[in-house]
Formats: structure tokens, sequence, C-alpha cells
């Protein structure tokens, strides 16, 4: 005769990083543990074949972690319940639920005070430097990103150098020589004498 017992499967996000055994452990127990190992080494294989992408930025648990005051890096990840619940999972396993419209309206808050990382800088310059390069049908150089300067070329002629630092964007057409200064990537490639590309 067999012998069935009905067990509830666990979540997929349940992890158990312990495995406890007991003399006299029932049966139901012994296969309630063997169901959460076999999740366990399930997840492990799924992300190794597949890591999941991390949705949040550094930046992103920057802000979360300023409005809620907890350390960036205990934040795992948030989503948004309903329209109307942001929840914040963090890495020791706790949640917190936040209202989405005051959720929002911290994180424009926190946003306007949190200075840009010199990686977001770069970034953001990288863009710039990229589109005002379309306008004109140029291409760049390599980036030295530490100081953020390239060399420009149009089909395959070197234009000048563009760069940026705490004064604004600038262009030389030389090596050596004074740099002139732009508000824009746009003006500062201009100053080198290169006219836009018609449209």
């Amino acid at each position: 005769m067999t012998h069935s017992t009905y067990t509830q499967q666990a979540p997929s996000s349940f992890n158990l990083n312990t495995l406890t055994t007991f003399a006299d452990v029932p049966f139901k127990d012994e296969q309630t543990l063997a169901q959460a190992e076999l999740y366990t080494h399930l997840e492990t294989q799924a992300e190794a074949v597949a890591p999941t992408q991390d949705p949040l930025t550094s930046r992103d648990r920057r802000i979360i972690g300023e409005i809620i005051e907890v350390q960036p890096e205990s934040i795992r990840t948030i989503w948004i319940e309903g329209g109307i619940t942001v929840w914040v999972q963090l890495v020791g396993g706790g949640r917190l639920p936040f209202d989405r419209d005051w959720f929002a309206k911290r994180v424009a808050e926190v946003k306007a005070t949190l200075p840009e990382t010199p990686r977001e800088r770069n970034e953001r310059l990288s863009d710039e430097l990229e589109e005002a390069c379309t306008v004109f049908g140029l291409y760049h150089g390599e980036i030295d990103w530490l100081v953020f300067s390239t060399k420009v070329y149009r089909h395959g002629h070197f234009v000048g150098f563009v760069g940026w630092d705490e004064e604004g964007w600038y262009s030389n057409p030389r090596k050596y020589g004074l740099d002139r200064f732009a508000k824009t990537a746009v003006g500062a490639i201009a100053l080198l004498g290169v006219q836009a590309v018609a449209a």
C-alpha cells in the first residue's frame, strides 16, 4: 500500500541556507526539507546558466538608501504592486511598502541633491559627445576617461581635440595651444571650424 502526504511547495523565492536534521524527523518534514534543497539547487543552477541582470544601478540604490535610511548595498530590488505600492526588497529578506506617489516625490527630491559620480558624469558626457559628432558627421577615437578628452575625425582625417573639464567643453585643432571653451559639445566642435552635415 502506498502512503501519500500532502505538502505545500515552497515559493520560488524560498532559500534554505542551512539544513537541520533531527533523529526522529517525520516523513513530511523530510520531504519538505528535500523539496527546499531541490529549490535551492535549481535556483543556483538557473543563476549559473542565465544570470539575472540587476535592474537597479548603484545610483538607484544610493537614492533608495537615502530615502529609507539604509545602506545602498542592503537593497536587493524594488517593484510596484497594483500601481499603488512600491515595495523595497532588502538583501536580508525584509520588505518595506511605500505609497507610490510619496516614493516618487522623495526620489525626485533626493536626485536633485545627490552628486553625480565620475562614472555617471562620463556616461552623460559620452552621450553628449556622440550626439555632437552625429551633427557634424564626425567620429571620435578612444576617450581618455580620467580627463575626458579625445580626438575627432572626419573621413579618416584628424579634425582636432575635444574634451570637458570644470570650465566646460573645450576644443583645440592642435595638441598644443590654447583651448577654446563652449557650453556644449556641439559648440566646442563648431569652434574647430567644422560645418554641420546637411540633413
